[in-house]
């Protein structure tokens, strides 16, 4: 396999087990969450080792090493992106594989078990036009004042939305159009829907507007921007404002 079809394959066969784990009926809310967690983390782990065995690794689920900083190519992943809407068994939640080469995003999966799809870095297609009023996509409980605030300068509606993966997808997929996040995260949160919506043509970057880095010392990537290339300056400028 490509590393593309590998990542696309390995979030594809995650998000199954997920699946499986849940309708086991064995675990629900929290205790579903940590086992989903787990039991995806062991697979995608595994296999990585078993396919890739020459790369670096960084897993929300793993004890972090710096083993990896010395790799020029490193994967990243999120066994489970939307741990809450996965133990609720609702569908905003996603499984994150990505490549970063030297310290880029450059190839990536975000799977959406639910939703029956892949989006991968390897196959993009057209985004949908944006609508006369923009969507942005926030957090279900605790929106960023940042978003709020940009929402209401561009005359944007809110649509609250689980995970990362979810909301960046979610603009690919037309059914947002802005992704603004600065309430923290971390490398694994972005590092696959940026691979993936960078493909597609989006806009994706820092809240100041400089390129977001991968395998860094610290995994902390704290703020993140996806949109249109269209919508990027307005929303830039408006974080200025």
């Amino acid at each position: 396999m490509t590393d593309a079809e590998l990542a696309a394959h390995l979030a594809q066969v995650a998000g199954r087990i997920l699946l499986q784990v849940r309708d086991s009926d064995m675990f629900e809310g929290k205790s579903l969450g940590y086992a989903g967690d787990q039991t995806a983390n062991q697979f995608l782990i595994h296999a990585l080792r078993q396919q890739r065995p020459n790369d670096g690794l960084l897993s929300e689920e793993s004890k972090d090493t710096e083993e990896r900083l010395s790799k020029e190519r490193v994967w990243i992943i999120d066994p489970v992106d939307g741990t809450r809407e996965y133990g609720e068994a609702r569908p905003d939640w996603a499984v994150h594989v990505a490549l970063a080469i030297n310290g880029e995003s450059q190839i990536g999966a975000v799977a959406l078990p639910d939703l029956g799809q892949v989006l991968r870095s390897d196959r993009p297609g057209l985004v949908p036009r944006a609508p006369e009023t923009l969507r942005m996509v926030v957090s279900r409980t605790r929106p960023a004042k940042e978003a709020v605030a940009v929402a209401e300068q561009l005359g944007a509606v809110l649509v609250p939305m689980g995970s990362a993966g979810a909301k960046a997808m979610a603009i690919i997929r037309g059914d947002a159009d802005i992704y603004l996040h600065s309430g923290g995260q971390y490398e694994w949160d972005s590092c696959a829907p940026a691979a993936v919506a960078m493909a597609h043509g989006l806009h994706c970057s820092r809240l100041d507007g400089t390129p977001l880095r991968y395998n860094q010392t610290d995994p902390y990537l704290p703020d993140l921007l996806v949109c249109r290339q269209a919508d990027r300056l307005k929303v830039l400028d408006a974080l200025e404002g």
